[in-house]
């Protein structure tokens, strides 16, 4: 995005035979009169009407995207490869598993 402070990420996914699409702002939390958070942090908005809320951690080749808060049993942990464009994975969710997931950077 303008500005270098935010990434726009427009999402089109398959999830469970739905097919999904949305967008997501990815950055750091400023409110008014406050400093930048040090995390980075999203919401996403998808074409079922949800917004949900994620924290971002990357440790060398591998992120972890935590579903609401940081340590939620809720996340995907994922490597990239391919150049930093091929994203591999899965989702875990707490009691009943969660899935595969590849993200392709176009």
């Amino acid at each position: 995005m303008t500005g270098r402070f935010f990434l726009l990420q427009h999402v089109e996914l398959e999830q469970f035979g739905q097919a999904i699409t949305g967008i997501e702002v990815i950055g750091q939390l400023r409110p008014f009169g406050e400093p930048a958070g040090t995390d980075i942090v999203s919401r996403f908005y998808d074409s079922m009407g949800n917004t949900l809320d994620y924290v971002y951690e990357l440790e060398g080749d591998t992120l972890t995207i935590w579903a609401g808060a940081q340590g939620s049993p809720a996340y995907f942990a994922g490597t990239f490869s391919d150049g930093d464009r091929v994203l591999d994975g899965a989702w875990v969710y707490p009691g009943d598993g969660g899935y595969a997931s590849t993200m392709t950077r176009r």
